[in-house]
């Protein structure tokens, strides 16, 4: 009977503990794309990942949003009414995986967006697997309101948490990247975006 080579147990042991980490979600399945949403599918992002948008309606509030995406845009419109004693907000959410298993992202320094806002506040989040009280790394979005689309970079390093420890971002645990109109009281927002990615 021949002893099997120890490259070859190696090998088999190398692939069943690759196989294992796949399947527990501990290795990432395949690189990271840099492109997260062009917005050329009206329902799903550049990962084919069904687009998700939320609201503070579910924590009392009564903003009222319309989402759009048309020939490469997203628009997204409404009327922050925030509930009581807090912000009211609009999210749009773009889960980088399928089952919104975190993913790896530490091979790029931030987010890169083409955004244009007409009205309101919007920031952007990267949302960790490591933060379980949804105060995650964030950051305001500002541009000119000269009605034109503008190429904007968020670092990584840049994003912090609002009211919690100030952690660092964690980019290896990336699950969604949220756009999110907000405001401390009634009032209107529009913004369209063309284009989020990483770089």
């Amino acid at each position: 009977m021949n002893e099997p080579k120890p490259s070859c147990t190696i090998a088999r042991i190398l692939l069943a503990t690759i196989v294992a980490a796949l399947m527990t979600g501990l290795v990432d399945a395949g690189t990271l794309s840099p492109l997260v949403d062009d917005f050329s599918d009206p329902a799903r992002n550049s990962l084919e990942i069904q687009r998700m948008f939320l609201d503070d309606t579910s924590a009392g509030g009564k903003t009222r949003v319309e989402h759009r995406v048309q020939a490469g845009v997203l628009s997204v419109s409404g009327e922050i009414e925030p509930p009581r004693g807090q912000p009211g907000w609009s999210s749009t959410v773009l889960l980088l995986d399928p089952k919104g298993q975190p993913r790896d992202a530490s091979a790029y320094q931030g987010i890169r967006l083409r955004i244009r806002i007409s009205q309101g506040n919007v920031s952007i989040s990267a949302n960790s697997s490591k933060v379980a009280n949804f105060d995650y790394h964030a950051a305001t979005v500002t541009v000119p309101g000269d009605g034109k689309f503008h190429e904007v970079k968020i670092p990584f390093s840049s994003m912090q948490r609002m009211w919690s420890e100030k952690t660092s971002l964690d980019a290896r645990t990336i699950a969604s990247i949220s756009l999110v109109a907000f405001g401390v009281r009634k009032g209107p927002f529009d913004f369209e975006v063309d284009e989020l990615s990483f770089y």
